[in-house]
């Protein structure tokens, strides 16, 4: 049995390696398009903080361990053609060769690329013109040659979503003048724009100069450096900077198994089932270039790092015969911006309401821990439930680093997962010693805060 997965980031990799440990005989093949298979593409902006040194650190997995584990690896090797009906892969080598794979089962992991949202020039400048984005090691060693040979003291960050957030703190942390422009009424718009006003104030008390409700419609090279031409509110303004780093959203990248035949649905996302079949035979597919399915919403795209690699271990197990399904995502997620923690788990109002729920949100802060013990620091949380039914839809959390942010938000991602009501969540037994809680939780002050808001209600399916 010959399994194939294509790309060496996390669903190609998670794939081959559930292969793997379910049968240490299976012949499997990961196809890598670049040398650097399996690295935390996550990681990146704080290898440019200075956080991780050195870059290989950044490796999940070494080139070693990986073919330790039996797989065997093509490195600088494109896939360019699924020949379905004959099971074959096309492929080209670093050097332009071509040649192709025979496969049993196939496994497409392309993942997806960076968009540039309508940006005249994006597409025309790179790197030696000083114009980056940050999607693989291969930009990651071009911004970092640009940081280290022309010692740019200024730059100018296209969006603030969760990357451009952390590469705000990298860069101003090497101590250059950092723009960032936000189409968005505020930064992070995944985040209420209540919460999110909090993460603009960490940026800008760190220095990080902000306009938001700047639509940018291109960039361009001029002898003062890097010029941004964008719209403000409906007037004309421009930017300058030494360095443009353009990190608004990923498309996925579903050129391959398009041609193959593969359905588009989602986001253009190649349309996959619960097992990460595709409906082309033998060919399975994961990762940021599939549809996600939402325990909340159903069918949808989510490009997430943690759901990939589920994605994968699913499509894995099923190319070698298994029957796994992905269990489903609630979209959470967490990023650090300097000293603020932000995060969020399953619906915002306006998403509960376009998908039929009937949702109330209600804010709130409760500290920490306990206040008599030194350092408490307050936690704002956004509570979305069903105001019928009571169920708990989602929750939105900002805080200080080290008040647990992250971990609390993974509590209402379980109960998301368990279809608990808000209610429910003020019932579970949590744990509590006076340096790390309360007897209620911060998570259940927060629910309680709803639920005294929005008339308690027993969960009804």
């Amino acid at each position: 049995m010959h399994l194939v997965a294509i790309g060496g980031s996390d669903a190609g990799i998670s794939a081959a390696l559930r292969a793997r440990e379910l049968d240490p005989t299976a012949d499997v093949t990961v196809v890598v398009a670049d040398a650097y298979p399996n690295y935390s593409i996550c990681g990146i902006p704080y290898y440019f903080s200075g956080d991780v040194s050195p870059w290989q650190s950044l490796a999940h997995r070494t080139h070693a361990d990986l073919e330790a584990t039996g797989m065997q690896l093509r490195l600088d090797t494109r896939a360019t053609a699924i020949d379905v009906s004959g099971q074959r892969l096309t492929v080209r080598d670093a050097a332009g060769e071509a040649s192709t794979i025979a496969y049993d089962e196939l496994v497409v992991g392309t993942g997806a690329l960076p968009a540039f949202a309508g940006i005249a020039g994006l597409d025309q400048l790179g790197p030696e013109d000083g114009v980056h984005v940050i999607h693989s090691m291969g930009d990651t060693f071009a911004l970092d040659e640009h940081l280290t040979t022309r010692d740019p003291r200024s730059a100018i960050i296209i969006g603030a979503g969760y990357v451009g957030l952390e590469m705000a703190e990298g860069f101003a942390g090497r101590g250059m003048h950092v723009t960032q422009l936000q189409r968005g009424p505020e930064v992070l718009s995944t985040l209420d724009p209540e919460l999110s006003a909090v993460v603009h104030g960490e940026l800008v008390a760190h220095g990080v100069e902000v306009h938001t409700g700047t639509t940018v419609r291109g960039v361009e090279r001029t002898d003062r450096g890097l010029v941004v031409h964008a719209l403000h509110e409906g007037r004309e303004v421009t930017h300058t900077a030494d360095l443009v780093l353009a990190v608004v959203g990923v498309r996925p990248n579903t050129a391959l198994l398009e041609q193959a035949g593969a359905s588009l649905g989602a986001g253009r996302a190649v349309v996959v089932d619960e097992q990460m079949r595709t409906g082309l035979p033998h060919v399975f597919a994961a990762g940021d270039g599939v549809v996600t399915h939402h325990r909340l919403l159903g069918t949808t795209y989510l490009p997430l790092g943690t759901t990939a690699h589920k994605q994968g271990r699913v499509a894995g197990e099923n190319a070698l015969g298994g029957s796994a399904r992905f269990a489903g995502s609630v979209g959470t997620q967490v990023v650090k911006v300097f000293d603020t923690v932000a995060a969020r788990t399953g619906l915002r109002e306006h998403e509960a309401l376009a998908a039929g729920f009937a949702p109330g949100t209600v804010q709130s802060a409760a500290d920490d821990h306990k206040r008599y013990y030194p350092g408490a620091q307050p936690i704002s949380f956004r509570i979305t439930g069903d105001r019928e039914t009571g169920r708990l839809l989602g929750a939105q959390l900002v805080g200080r680093l080290g008040t647990e942010t992250a971990k609390r938000v993974d509590t209402f991602a379980t109960a998301l997962y368990a279809g608990l009501s808000v209610e429910q969540v003020s019932e579970l037994d949590l744990s509590y010693t006076p340096p790390l809680g309360s007897p209620w939780d911060a998570v259940q002050a927060a629910t309680q805060a709803w639920s005294r808001e929005h008339r308690a209600v027993p969960l009804t399916v």
